[in-house]
């Protein structure tokens, strides 16, 4: 697991996987400066109340909502937009370090759409939680968020990667079947998703580290000939 990791943060200066944390980190700074100008514009320019002082006030406590809100959105929007492409980081990784397997599946538009959608839920309720988090009962704060967000991203990036090799349902058995690999990621992630700064990396730290944990548990080592379906297949006859 951990040699996975520390393969996954290498990936970093493959030009494949900085063209990704690019794109998704360009395009939320974007789309927020877009939403807080709007915002800061429609504010200062509209009389709330017609008191100029109570305006003044409630210009400034909106104009740090949109801050508050853009600083919790903002990773979640840049694994929503990275998600778009995460297929590149996944196949660079292969290429590196798993040459000898076949072409994966191609996904269609929508299910691309729908697997950004889920991303952006999963990261958004990561965020979220991770706001009143130490406001809780310390240790059991730890434990909820751990568990229950490694769960989360354990899963969704998991099935990300796996079912590029093999359909949704199948991907759902191995992970179920085996779950404490795809789960200790998951919750290596979450750890990595509180990070400020390096939460930002996180959608293709998580996609490149998690290709080396979906390959390691069919049964396929780095530079192997074998397939995953011959990895299964090694273990089901054993």
């Amino acid at each position: 697991m951990i040699r996975a990791l520390l393969l996954a943060i290498a990936q970093l200066s493959d030009p494949a996987s900085r063209r990704v944390v690019w794109i998704g980190v360009l395009s939320a700074i974007v789309a927020f400066a877009l939403l807080a100008g709007g915002v800061w514009w429609a504010l200062f320019h509209t009389a709330l109340t017609g008191y100029a002082w109570v305006d003044g006030v409630l210009d400034v406590l909106g104009g740090l909502a949109v801050l508050l809100v853009a600083w919790v959105l903002f990773p979640a929007t840049v694994g929503m937009v990275s998600s778009f492409f995460l297929d590149e980081v996944v196949q660079a990784v292969e290429r590196r370090h798993y040459p000898q397997l076949p072409p994966a599946r191609q996904t269609g538009l929508g299910e691309e759409l729908l697997t950004a959608l889920r991303f952006f839920a999963v990261v958004l309720l990561v965020n979220l939680v991770a706001l009143p988090l130490y406001l809780m009962v310390p240790g059991l704060n730890l434990l909820i968020f751990y568990t229950a967000n490694g769960y989360l991203l354990g899963r969704e990036y998991f099935e990300m990667v796996a079912i590029r090799r093999m359909g949704r349902n199948e991907a759902g058995f191995l992970r179920r079947s085996r779950p404490l690999k795809p789960f200790s990621a998951g919750v290596v992630i979450a750890f990595l998703s509180t990070i400020p700064f390096v939460n930002l990396l996180v959608p293709v730290i998580a996609s490149a580290f998690m290709v080396h944990v979906y390959h390691s548990m069919t049964g396929l080592t780095m530079g192997s000939a074998a397939g995953p379906a011959a990895g299964l297949s090694r273990r089901e006859g054993a």
